[in-house]
């Protein structure tokens, strides 16, 4: 328990980026590396978070793109190029809010 009466959040059992056993210490959103293994630091890899934002921006492009699409004029590689961009922005996006498997993806 904290002082204001919350428990304070468990060691997670492994890195929270590439899932390296080991105890790395809690995940705390305010500290973008909290809770990753020292290889992962070490490489710079890029947080969740980052790849989350990172997907939401491609995804939010790819969408973008594809409205600009005058559907009437625009040949058939043109609309399939774009209907292909569309279903793997929305994939991406889906699979961030799956839930993660207990041996993960």
């Amino acid at each position: 328990m904290t002082a204001t009466g919350h428990t304070a959040p468990a060691p997670a059992p492994g890195c929270v980026l590439c899932a390296a056993p080991g105890t790395f210490g809690p995940r705390h959103p305010a500290e973008p590396r909290s809770g990753l293994c020292p290889a992962c630091i070490a490489a710079g890899k890029p947080t969740r978070d980052g790849l989350e934002q990172a997907v939401v921006i491609v995804a939010g492009q790819s969408l973008a793109g594809a409205e600009a699409l005058d559907l009437a004029t625009a040949p058939p590689e043109e609309l399939s190029y774009h209907l292909g961009a569309v279903k793997r922005s929305l994939r991406s996006v889906l699979q961030l809010l799956a839930p993660v498997g207990e041996g993960g993806r």
